[in-house]
């Protein structure tokens, strides 16, 4: 072996390595970069930010590669969008010192040309490449395709935004016919270079070549039950080397020629597989999920290997320096001796642990690596120490031990459960690591799902029929399936599904979305079921290993008992059981640290958040995660109830104004009891109660009971009430007689909700309670006509019950603003009404020209075309519903400065939309009760958005 080159003073002599795979990397300079010092900035209601971090240096022209290594890197981690994730902090760990084996970064820009001229790369790029591995030869001491001291390296993906398991990898690349006698040669492991060997076979044909891994997989199944052997780690040389000879043949079988010896090929074609993953259906699904561009492209990173399956000595892992799960400050992790990275992450044997703590806490027997590898593990928790305190976050580790060296292959943030991540930000703020801004700006909105629903009753009996590992918390219920496609199927159909896998891959990425859980047999607390789960906020138990899964049968067994698709399980993520048929939930209890990030977000956002409530239940939950008020009462779900349903068919179907008053007379009470309810809980928050919307028709007879209940009311024969019943009909209802055009057409209707409402109003405040002011909303109004008319016909049922009642209640009418003419005309509206509230869900309707019950059919396709960036019905259309939200806050503004102003359609709940409206000006959002928690961190968010904007 040749000697590695001394370097000038400015590192040390290194010693000479003992084999050609542990010459990968040298001991890199020991020192690292002081940390910025932080300065602190004061945000508005005093709580500080983060200072900005360094503007991200521009990519260098007609650079399309980029190296790292031996202490130095041509990158930092602030490159995300050149190096892709995983490149720029391979690149900043190098820049630490941390032993990182040397390697280089095909940049983003590389993949966007790629596709944009028709799959050719930059001419520049073959010689970069060249050069860069010639550097990475250099640094090893082995050569690249050598007959004597070969270098392997792997190809990864890396795109800015972490993808786990979405794009392909490819490892031991370099190994053929010749270089693998070498490998077995320098390493003295013939064992050790024949299942490296076969490894890369399979995995560069199943990535690269398109030949599937089943199949070898069957050929190795094969192989141990000849032989008689049940583990990988019991096959010898002989065995791999019989392996590799069947896994040639295969490949030559499948595809009609041989698999590729030359190793230049080999490095080219596992590069062009990366970049064609990114359009893998795989990865679009990932990315339409977590609404990442496709124009961002993936990196491709090269770098030298270092072996986990030396033998004893080595292995390989996965580590959070938290506890991805929980938050709390403890070690979290798996290993597995004399293995390859993928053993871990794909499930294909179930791991150990890294502390000791952990295999105590669940009961395995297998030494933890603080155990078998004590020097080594103290290694790793100083880098764990050293990393975190670097990104001031927690990390989410890949790293390699081979003969005793510890390698680092990844560090990047981690995936966490929406608990855990609300208790490392809480717990960073009190070790002085971030700042409260910083640590609300940190959570994504949308996660708090994960804790804002109910959890398996501890109080119920529960027949545990199976126990895993807790891998993502929560709990589920549903039918069983055990295919990606039957999930996402039944999930169409509204049905509530189990996914329950032998283990999963990223090609069920579309079943497990659609699945309320996951249940998988094989694979530990960091598989892929694991790690993409916790990303969706879906409940995972995995690594159960007493489930038999036989998917042709259709059909789990546990020992004697056999469960079959369909039928009902639940699972706990939370403590790993398998619990058979429906379990009773309970409602979550938020406090703690879920409390002060929330008081947090309170002290800096702007907007209120109220919530769209019509129940005593609803509003009771609402105010429990801290809503302001109700932003929409919808007076309409009140009729529906069993005990007035009739009363409000004799209304509707009685052809004279007589008629509808008796009937109106039976349904005062009701409202007026449904309304003082409301008012107490919300005890002095703003209730915004909406008049009767819908077209009438919606609450007609459907069935000849319902038609005799109404004849016995009304006093009108069956055949006359079902042809008032035709008469009602309409070819286009939601465009037709509703809204303010029934308190028109039928003044009675809107007379009694108003008294009812006023009524209610004091009796209330004469009981006690803290001052009630109602909100009286007016729907679909068009013209300042139509409001003028209506809000005289309220202010004069006020004026009477306030003289009836002898005590009067500050009130206010105004208007939902749902029709772009009234967005146009909002200075002449607001004239007349006292507040807007946006009703998006119609505004959106009325201005796209799209019917939200039937654009389903077709969304699909236009967010596949880009036509739309996000389905408008979930994410405000900002350019054009946007837009005429905008025009109608200005000009209602101009009209009248304290027009109050808010949205109250299925919007206020998406945190993309509650950063718009606080855009715009609006004074609070209305949303469903369990999407209160989710405004109110979105709408902090906003806040510190607009802060950054102004320091910058």
């Amino acid at each position: 072996m040749a000697k590695p080159k001394q370097k000038k003073a400015k590192t040390k002599l290194r010693a000479k390595p003992k084999t050609v795979a542990a010459r990968k990397v040298v001991k890199a300079k020991s020192a690292t970069k002081k940390p910025t010092a932080k300065k602190k900035v004061v945000a508005k209601k005093k709580v500080a930010t983060r200072k900005a971090a360094p503007k991200a240096p521009s990519a260098i022209k007609g650079k399309w590669v980029y190296s790292f290594g031996d202490g130095k890197a041509e990158g930092r981690a602030n490159m995300r969008e050149l190096l892709g994730g995983k490149g720029a902090n391979l690149a900043e760990m190098s820049n630490l010192g941390l032993p990182v084996p040397p390697g280089f970064t095909i940049t983003t820009e590389v993949c966007t040309a790629y596709y944009k001229n028709g799959q050719k790369y930059p001419k520049e790029l073959t010689g970069q490449v060249d050069a860069a591995l010639t550097r990475v030869e250099k640094l090893v001491g082995a050569k690249f395709g050598d007959a004597k001291m070969p270098l392997l390296v792997s190809v990864r993906s890396g795109a800015r935004a972490s993808m786990p398991g979405m794009m392909d990898t490819v490892l031991n690349l370099g190994l053929n016919d010749t270089t693998v006698e070498a490998l077995a040669k320098q390493s003295g492991n013939e064992r050790f270079a024949w299942d490296s060997y076969r490894r890369f076979i399979q995995m560069y044909s199943n990535v690269v070549l398109n030949v599937g891994h089943e199949h070898f997989e069957e050929l190795l199944e094969m192989h141990k039950e000849e032989h008689g052997l049940v583990l990988d780690t019991e096959l010898k040389a002989e065995d791999w080397k019989q392996l590799v000879a069947a896994y040639k043949k295969k490949v030559q079988d499948e595809l009609g020629k041989p698999f590729p010896q030359d190793v230049r090929d080999q490095l080219w074609g596992a590069i062009g597989a990366v970049f064609s993953s990114w359009m893998n259906q795989r990865a679009i699904t990932y990315r339409s999920l977590h609404h990442i561009p496709e124009s961002w492209g993936t990196a491709v990173n090269v770098q030298a290997m270092v072996f986990g399956n030396m033998g004893e000595t080595s292995c390989t892992g996965v580590a959070f320096t938290r506890d991805p799960s929980t938050g709390e400050k403890t070690y979290y992790g798996e290993y597995l001796i004399n293995a390859q990275g993928e053993d871990v992450v794909a499930g294909i044997r179930t791991p150990q642990q890294l502390t000791k703590s952990a295999r105590v806490a669940v009961g395995n027997e297998l030494p933890s690596m603080e155990e078998s590898m004590p020097p080594t593990f103290k290694q790793l928790v100083a880098v764990f120490q050293k990393l975190e305190k670097h990104y001031r976050d927690m990390q989410d580790i890949e790293f390699t031990v081979q003969q005793g060296k510890l390698w680092m292959l990844q560090t990047r943030s981690g995936k966490r459960t929406a608990k855990a991540a609300i208790k490392i930000a809480v717990d960073m703020v009190k070790e002085k690591l971030i700042g409260q801004a910083e640590a609300v700006d940190r959570i994504d909105p949308a996660s708090l799902d994960q804790l804002l629903h109910p959890t398996p009753d501890p109080k119920a009996e529960r027949k545990v029929i199976a126990k895993g590992l807790a891998a993502s918390p929560g709990a589920a219920s549903g039918k069983v399936v055990f295919l990606a496609d039957e999930a996402e199927a039944m999930a169409h159909k509204g049905e509530a599904v189990i996914l329950c896998r032998v283990e999963t891959s990223p090609e069920d990425i579309h079943g497990m979305h659609a699945a309320k859980g996951i249940l998988t047999a094989r694979g530990g607390t960091t598989s892929h079921a694991a790690v993409v789960a916790r990303g969706m906020g879906r409940p995972c138990v995995s690594g159960a290993g007493s489930l038999r899964i036989d998917y042709n049968a259709g059909r789990m067994t546990i020992g004697d008992l056999v469960v079959n698709k369909g039928d009902v399980i639940t699972i706990d993520g939370s403590t790993g059981e398998v619990i058979l048929g429906l379990m009773p939930m309970i409602e979550p209890q938020l406090s703690g640290d879920f409390g002060q990030l929330m008081a947090w977000a309170d002290k800096l956002r702007k907007l209120k958040v109220r919530t769209n409530a019509e129940t005593p239940a609803d509003a009771e939950t609402a105010v429990r995660f801290g809503c302001e008020g109700i932003g929409l009462c919808r007076t309409e779900h009140m009729f529906f109830d069993a005990d007035r349903i009739t009363a409000v068919r004799e209304m509707i179907l009685s052809d004279n104004v007589e008629g509808r008053k008796k009937a109106l007379a039976k349904i005062l009470p009701m409202q007026r009891d449904d309304f003082a309810q409301l008012f107490k809980i919300m005890a002095g928050r703003p209730v915004t109660i909406r008049l009767l919307d819908p077209p009438l028709h919606e609450f007609l007879p459907k069935t000849e009971a319902d038609f005799d209940a109404v004849a016995k009311g009304t006093g009108l024969s069956v055949a006359a009430l079902k042809e008032r019943k035709k008469a009602l009909e309409e070819t286009n209802p939601m465009l037709g007689h509703r809204g303010c055009r029934l308190g028109i057409s039928y003044p009675e209707i809107y007379e009694m909700q108003a008294r009812a409402i006023f009524e209610a109003a004091v009796q209330v405040s004469k009981a006690g309670g803290k001052p009630v002011e109602p909100e009286v909303m007016i729907p679909l109004v068009a013209t300042k006509a139509e409001i003028d008319i209506l809000k005289r016909r309220v202010d004069a049922v006020a004026a009477a019950v306030f003289k009836e009642q002898g005590k009067k209640v500050k009130y206010l009418v105004g208007t939902m603003i749902e029709l772009p003419r009234a967005a146009l005309r909002a200075a002449e509206i607001a004239e007349t009404a006292e507040f807007f509230s946006f009703g998006t869900n119609d505004l959106t309707q009325t201005t796209l020209g799209i019917s939200r019950d039937d654009s389903a059919l077709f969304m699909e396709d236009y967010l596949k075309a880009g036509i739309f960036e996000r389905d408008p019905f979930v994410t405000i259309d900002q350019s054009g519903v946007g837009e005429l939200v905008r025009i109608a806050a200005q000009r209602g503004r101009a009209t009248r400065k304290d027009l109050k102003l808010g949205i109250c359609g299925e919007h206020g709940g998406d945190p993309s939309s509650v950063r718009f409206c606080h855009k715009a000006g609006l004074d609070y959002v209305s949303c469903s009760p369990y999407r209160v928690p989710i405004a109110r961190l979105a709408a902090a968010q906003a806040a510190i958005s607009e802060e950054k904007v102004s320091e910058a």
